[in-house]
Protein backbone atom coordinates (compact mmCIF):
# COMPACT_ATOMS: atom_id res chain seq x y z
CA UNK A 1 0.00 0.00 0.00
CA UNK A 2 1.03 3.57 -0.91
CA UNK A 3 2.22 5.68 1.84
CA UNK A 4 2.08 9.33 0.29
CA UNK A 5 -1.61 8.68 -0.49
CA UNK A 6 -1.83 6.88 2.87
CA UNK A 7 -3.65 8.76 5.65
CA UNK A 8 -2.60 8.68 9.43
CA UNK A 9 -5.39 9.80 11.23
CA UNK A 10 -4.30 11.79 14.02
CA UNK A 11 -7.44 11.49 16.72
CA UNK A 12 -7.67 14.17 19.30
CA UNK A 13 -7.76 11.34 21.87
CA UNK A 14 -5.41 8.18 21.47
CA UNK A 15 -7.74 6.33 23.62
CA UNK A 16 -10.99 6.89 21.83
CA UNK A 17 -10.02 6.17 18.02
CA UNK A 18 -12.68 8.60 17.00
CA UNK A 19 -12.69 11.95 14.81
CA UNK A 20 -15.74 13.89 13.02
CA UNK A 21 -13.89 16.26 10.80
CA UNK A 22 -15.62 19.57 9.29
CA UNK A 23 -14.99 20.90 5.97
CA UNK A 24 -15.54 23.31 3.53
CA UNK A 25 -13.79 24.33 0.08
CA UNK A 26 -11.32 26.34 2.08
CA UNK A 27 -10.22 24.28 5.06
CA UNK A 28 -10.73 21.08 7.17
CA UNK A 29 -11.18 21.09 10.85
CA UNK A 30 -9.42 19.64 12.50
CA UNK A 31 -6.50 19.57 9.87
CA UNK A 32 -7.23 16.76 7.34
CA UNK A 33 -7.36 15.36 3.99
CA UNK A 34 -9.92 15.05 1.37
CA UNK A 35 -10.61 18.27 -0.87
CA UNK A 36 -9.13 17.40 -3.67
CA UNK A 37 -6.65 15.63 -2.27
CA UNK A 38 -6.63 11.63 -2.87
CA UNK A 39 -6.15 9.29 -0.11
CA UNK A 40 -7.00 6.49 1.44
CA UNK A 41 -6.72 5.30 5.33
CA UNK A 42 -7.45 2.20 7.98
CA UNK A 43 -10.54 3.71 9.11
CA UNK A 44 -14.37 3.32 7.90
CA UNK A 45 -15.70 6.81 6.97
CA UNK A 46 -19.25 8.24 6.72
CA UNK A 47 -19.66 11.46 5.41
CA UNK A 48 -22.71 13.56 5.60
CA UNK A 49 -23.49 16.16 3.12
CA UNK A 50 -24.37 19.63 5.96
CA UNK A 51 -24.72 22.59 2.84
CA UNK A 52 -24.20 22.35 -0.39
CA UNK A 53 -23.52 19.68 -2.98
CA UNK A 54 -20.76 17.59 -3.45
CA UNK A 55 -19.19 15.21 -5.94
CA UNK A 56 -16.63 12.30 -4.33
CA UNK A 57 -14.57 9.90 -6.25
CA UNK A 58 -14.69 6.30 -4.52
CA UNK A 59 -12.19 3.62 -6.19
CA UNK A 60 -12.84 6.03 -9.87
CA UNK A 61 -16.71 6.35 -8.87
CA UNK A 62 -18.51 9.59 -8.80
CA UNK A 63 -21.05 10.35 -6.39
CA UNK A 64 -22.75 13.38 -6.18
CA UNK A 65 -24.57 13.95 -2.78
CA UNK A 66 -27.08 16.74 -1.64
CA UNK A 67 -27.47 18.39 1.65
CA UNK A 68 -29.07 15.60 4.06
CA UNK A 69 -27.55 12.83 2.40
CA UNK A 70 -24.34 10.48 3.28
CA UNK A 71 -21.95 8.14 2.03
CA UNK A 72 -20.00 5.20 3.40
CA UNK A 73 -16.38 4.74 2.58
CA UNK A 74 -15.05 0.93 3.21
CA UNK A 75 -11.20 1.53 4.65
CA UNK A 76 -8.84 1.00 2.52
CA UNK A 77 -10.41 2.58 -0.29
CA UNK A 78 -9.17 5.53 -2.16
CA UNK A 79 -11.33 8.60 -2.14
CA UNK A 80 -11.40 12.30 -2.79
CA UNK A 81 -13.82 15.24 -2.88
CA UNK A 82 -13.71 16.57 -6.60
CA UNK A 83 -15.98 19.28 -6.21
CA UNK A 84 -18.17 20.87 -3.70
CA UNK A 85 -20.12 24.13 -4.38
CA UNK A 86 -18.92 27.23 -2.58
CA UNK A 87 -21.89 27.25 -0.05
CA UNK A 88 -21.06 23.85 0.79
CA UNK A 89 -20.11 22.01 4.05
CA UNK A 90 -19.85 18.16 5.13
CA UNK A 91 -18.93 16.15 8.03
CA UNK A 92 -16.81 13.01 8.16
CA UNK A 93 -16.81 10.49 10.64
CA UNK A 94 -14.03 8.34 10.67
CA UNK A 95 -13.53 5.55 13.25
CA UNK A 96 -11.83 2.19 13.09
CA UNK A 97 -13.94 -1.37 12.32
CA UNK A 98 -12.73 -2.61 16.35
CA UNK A 99 -14.90 0.00 17.61
CA UNK A 100 -17.18 -2.62 16.16
CA UNK A 101 -15.87 -5.53 17.35
CA UNK A 102 -16.32 -4.65 21.04
CA UNK A 103 -12.93 -6.52 21.54
CA UNK A 104 -10.75 -8.69 19.43
CA UNK A 105 -11.58 -12.32 17.90
CA UNK A 106 -15.24 -11.51 19.16
CA UNK A 107 -18.68 -13.16 17.54
CA UNK A 108 -19.47 -9.56 16.80
CA UNK A 109 -16.33 -9.38 14.54
CA UNK A 110 -16.73 -12.63 12.92
CA UNK A 111 -20.09 -12.39 12.06
CA UNK A 112 -20.87 -8.36 11.62
CA UNK A 113 -17.69 -6.75 10.67
CA UNK A 114 -14.78 -8.36 9.02
CA UNK A 115 -17.37 -9.99 6.43
CA UNK A 116 -18.15 -6.26 5.67
CA UNK A 117 -15.04 -4.40 6.21
CA UNK A 118 -12.97 -7.26 4.41
CA UNK A 119 -15.44 -8.00 1.32
CA UNK A 120 -15.03 -6.18 -2.38
CA UNK A 121 -17.97 -3.75 -0.57
CA UNK A 122 -16.20 0.02 -1.46
CA UNK A 123 -19.16 2.27 -0.67
CA UNK A 124 -22.93 2.82 0.43
CA UNK A 125 -24.56 5.76 -0.58
CA UNK A 126 -27.69 6.69 1.89
CA UNK A 127 -29.92 9.09 -0.08
CA UNK A 128 -32.63 8.42 2.27
CA UNK A 129 -34.92 7.70 0.25
CA UNK A 130 -36.36 4.74 2.12
CA UNK A 131 -37.25 4.54 5.74
CA UNK A 132 -33.91 2.74 6.94
CA UNK A 133 -32.10 4.92 5.04
CA UNK A 134 -33.33 8.33 6.87
CA UNK A 135 -33.14 6.82 10.07
CA UNK A 136 -29.30 6.60 9.44
CA UNK A 137 -29.37 10.29 8.22
CA UNK A 138 -31.33 11.06 11.45
CA UNK A 139 -28.46 9.19 13.23
CA UNK A 140 -25.77 10.82 11.77
CA UNK A 141 -26.62 14.59 12.07
CA UNK A 142 -27.68 13.35 16.04
CA UNK A 143 -23.87 12.14 16.37
CA UNK A 144 -22.90 15.87 14.26
CA UNK A 145 -24.81 17.79 17.34
CA UNK A 146 -22.77 15.13 20.51
CA UNK A 147 -19.52 16.22 18.35
CA UNK A 148 -20.33 19.97 18.28
CA UNK A 149 -21.45 20.03 21.97
CA UNK A 150 -19.42 20.52 25.08
CA UNK A 151 -18.40 16.65 25.48
CA UNK A 152 -20.34 15.60 28.88
CA UNK A 153 -19.61 12.86 30.95
CA UNK A 154 -19.95 9.59 29.17
CA UNK A 155 -20.17 11.36 25.57
CA UNK A 156 -17.59 8.38 24.31
CA UNK A 157 -20.40 5.54 25.36
CA UNK A 158 -23.11 7.58 23.45
CA UNK A 159 -21.21 7.96 20.40
CA UNK A 160 -20.11 4.24 20.34
CA UNK A 161 -23.54 3.03 21.52
CA UNK A 162 -25.00 5.21 18.47
CA UNK A 163 -22.44 4.24 15.77
CA UNK A 164 -23.07 0.15 16.67
CA UNK A 165 -26.80 0.95 16.53
CA UNK A 166 -26.30 2.50 12.95
CA UNK A 167 -23.66 0.04 11.61
CA UNK A 168 -26.34 -2.64 12.47
CA UNK A 169 -29.08 -0.84 10.47
CA UNK A 170 -26.69 -0.78 7.62
CA UNK A 171 -25.72 -4.31 7.54
CA UNK A 172 -28.87 -5.46 7.63
CA UNK A 173 -29.38 -3.63 4.83
CA UNK A 174 -26.56 -4.12 2.82
CA UNK A 175 -26.21 -7.02 -0.20
CA UNK A 176 -22.85 -7.88 -0.58
CA UNK A 177 -21.29 -7.58 -3.83
CA UNK A 178 -20.52 -10.92 -5.13
CA UNK A 179 -17.16 -12.66 -4.03
CA UNK A 180 -15.61 -13.58 -6.98
CA UNK A 181 -13.14 -10.98 -7.73
CA UNK A 182 -12.38 -9.37 -4.65
CA UNK A 183 -8.74 -10.34 -4.93
CA UNK A 184 -8.20 -9.27 -8.23
CA UNK A 185 -9.90 -6.13 -7.31
CA UNK A 186 -7.78 -5.31 -4.09
CA UNK A 187 -5.13 -6.31 -6.66
CA UNK A 188 -5.90 -3.61 -8.92
CA UNK A 189 -6.42 -0.96 -6.30
CA UNK A 190 -3.10 -2.19 -4.65
CA UNK A 191 -0.96 -1.40 -8.01
CA UNK A 192 -2.99 2.39 -9.10
CA UNK A 193 -1.66 2.70 -5.21
CA UNK A 194 2.05 2.25 -5.94
CA UNK A 195 1.69 4.38 -9.23
CA UNK A 196 -0.09 7.47 -7.90
CA UNK A 197 2.48 7.38 -4.94
CA UNK A 198 5.38 6.70 -7.40
CA UNK A 199 4.05 10.32 -8.95
CA UNK A 200 3.31 11.70 -5.40
CA UNK A 201 6.76 11.41 -4.79
CA UNK A 202 8.88 11.59 -8.00
CA UNK A 203 6.66 14.44 -9.88
CA UNK A 204 9.44 17.24 -9.20
CA UNK A 205 11.89 14.68 -12.06
CA UNK A 206 11.80 14.36 -15.30
CA UNK A 207 9.36 10.80 -14.87
CA UNK A 208 8.31 8.65 -17.78
CA UNK A 209 5.00 6.54 -18.50
CA UNK A 210 7.15 3.58 -18.66
CA UNK A 211 8.89 4.52 -14.88
CA UNK A 212 5.16 5.09 -13.68
CA UNK A 213 4.29 1.56 -15.55
CA UNK A 214 7.28 0.01 -13.88
CA UNK A 215 6.48 0.51 -10.38
CA UNK A 216 3.45 -1.59 -10.56
CA UNK A 217 5.66 -4.11 -12.99
CA UNK A 218 2.97 -3.38 -15.62
CA UNK A 219 2.86 -2.62 -19.42
CA UNK A 220 2.28 0.85 -20.86
CA UNK A 221 -0.93 0.09 -21.81
CA UNK A 222 -2.21 -1.76 -18.94
CA UNK A 223 -1.06 1.31 -16.78
CA UNK A 224 -3.03 3.72 -18.79
CA UNK A 225 -6.44 1.12 -18.53
CA UNK A 226 -5.62 1.19 -14.74
CA UNK A 227 -5.40 5.00 -15.12
CA UNK A 228 -8.52 5.81 -16.98
CA UNK A 229 -10.69 2.72 -15.93
CA UNK A 230 -10.28 4.33 -11.94
CA UNK A 231 -9.55 7.96 -11.97
CA UNK A 232 -10.55 9.00 -15.66
CA UNK A 233 -7.79 10.35 -16.86
CA UNK A 234 -4.23 9.31 -18.47
CA UNK A 235 -1.17 9.07 -16.32
CA UNK A 236 0.45 11.42 -17.74
CA UNK A 237 -2.89 13.73 -17.16
CA UNK A 238 -2.87 13.09 -13.55
CA UNK A 239 0.86 13.97 -12.93
CA UNK A 240 0.20 17.58 -14.35
CA UNK A 241 -2.83 18.10 -12.69
CA UNK A 242 -0.82 17.20 -9.61
CA UNK A 243 1.96 19.21 -9.98
CA UNK A 244 -0.48 22.28 -10.47
CA UNK A 245 -1.51 21.57 -7.88
CA UNK A 246 1.53 21.60 -5.81
CA UNK A 247 2.62 24.88 -7.97
CA UNK A 248 -0.45 26.47 -6.77
CA UNK A 249 0.64 25.44 -2.47
CA UNK A 250 4.17 27.34 -3.44
CA UNK A 251 2.24 30.08 -5.12
CA UNK A 252 0.16 30.84 -2.00
CA UNK A 253 2.99 29.80 0.40
CA UNK A 254 6.07 31.06 -0.84
CA UNK A 255 8.26 34.15 -2.86
CA UNK A 256 9.30 31.82 -5.23
CA UNK A 257 9.20 33.27 -8.98
CA UNK A 258 7.23 31.31 -11.09
CA UNK A 259 10.20 30.22 -13.20
CA UNK A 260 11.66 28.62 -9.86
CA UNK A 261 8.45 27.25 -9.27
CA UNK A 262 7.79 25.85 -12.14
CA UNK A 263 11.42 23.91 -11.90
CA UNK A 264 10.11 22.52 -8.89
CA UNK A 265 7.27 21.08 -9.51
CA UNK A 266 8.88 19.23 -12.67
CA UNK A 267 8.56 21.76 -15.42
CA UNK A 268 11.61 21.90 -17.39
CA UNK A 269 9.98 25.33 -19.86
CA UNK A 270 8.37 28.05 -17.52
CA UNK A 271 5.81 28.75 -20.62
CA UNK A 272 4.78 25.08 -20.56
CA UNK A 273 3.85 25.63 -17.07
CA UNK A 274 2.16 29.11 -17.50
CA UNK A 275 -0.30 27.10 -20.46
CA UNK A 276 -1.37 24.07 -17.95
CA UNK A 277 -1.83 25.88 -15.29
CA UNK A 278 -4.23 28.46 -17.42
CA UNK A 279 -6.14 25.51 -18.82
CA UNK A 280 -6.53 23.87 -15.34
CA UNK A 281 -7.15 26.81 -13.50
CA UNK A 282 -8.03 29.63 -15.94
CA UNK A 283 -6.18 32.14 -14.69
CA UNK A 284 -1.93 32.15 -14.78
CA UNK A 285 0.07 31.16 -11.96
CA UNK A 286 1.08 35.28 -11.77
CA UNK A 287 -2.90 36.12 -11.24
CA UNK A 288 -3.93 33.31 -9.09
CA UNK A 289 -1.06 34.18 -6.68
CA UNK A 290 -2.07 38.03 -6.37
CA UNK A 291 -5.88 36.96 -6.18
CA UNK A 292 -4.95 34.57 -3.12
CA UNK A 293 -3.20 37.23 -1.43
CA UNK A 294 -6.04 39.49 -1.98
CA UNK A 295 -8.52 36.72 0.10
CA UNK A 296 -5.60 37.12 2.44
CA UNK A 297 -5.44 40.56 3.05
CA UNK A 298 -9.52 40.74 3.66
CA UNK A 299 -9.44 37.57 5.80
CA UNK A 300 -7.16 39.52 8.15
CA UNK A 301 -9.00 42.93 8.05
CA UNK A 302 -12.25 40.75 8.75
Amino acid sequence: MSKQLHETILFPDASFPYIMYTANSEKIIPEGRGFNDLHWHEELQITLVTQGRLVIQVNGIDHELLAGQAILINKGVLHVTTHLTHNGQYVSFNFPEKLLAFYADSAMEKNYVLPYTDSSLVSLVIKGDVEWQQIVLDMLWDMKKRFDMTKKWGWEYEVSIKTVQLWLILIHNITLPSEEAPKYVKLQQERLQLMLSFIHQQYSTNITLQEIADTAHLSISECTRSFKKTIHMTPYDYLIKYRIKKSMELLISTDYTVTEIAHRVGFNHVNNFIQSFKKHQSQTPKDFRNSSNEIKQQQRKN
